[in-house]
């Protein structure tokens, strides 16, 4: 497998986790506010040129998708035209709760465990991501 670069995105009401590859690993970056998050992701495009964007997309356990999954959807295609970049959408389901169990195993607390939950569950997205269409 080629290594590809990637950014993975989990989408909150508020934050956004971000997540970059690193070879066929993917690693928690930033987590940015909602309102920054296009120019954030538009600076980083041009930092590390990736081939696409991996947008986490709310499911149900039944794998239909959830009503935050048309917000998913309607983000990932602002960060398209915003970025240029072409914007593939990928299950995230238990991606927050997996975060949040990771980082309290780390022993990681109040507002540090907060803004870090988003862009470990991002990594984890993309790395699902990375995992599910590895050839």
């Amino acid at each position: 497998m080629t290594d590809r670069r990637l950014i993975g995105l989990d989408m909150g009401l508020r934050r956004v986790g971000v997540a970059v590859t690193a070879g066929a690993i993917a690693l928690a970056r930033e987590t940015v506010d909602r309102d920054d998050a296009l120019k954030a992701l538009h600076d980083l495009c041009d930092e590390i040129d990736p081939e696409w964007i991996v947008v986490g997309l709310p499911v149900s356990l039944d794998g239909s998708e959830t009503d935050s999954a048309a917000e998913a959807r309607r983000f990932g295609l602002d960060v398209a035209r915003g970025t240029g970049r072409t914007v593939v959408f990928w299950d995230e389901r238990f991606t927050s709760v997996m975060a949040a169990r990771e980082l309290g195993a780390a022993g990681t607390t109040g507002s540090r465990r907060k803004a870090a939950t988003d862009q470990v569950a991002a990594a984890i997205v993309l790395q699902a991501y990375l995992d599910g269409t590895r050839t």
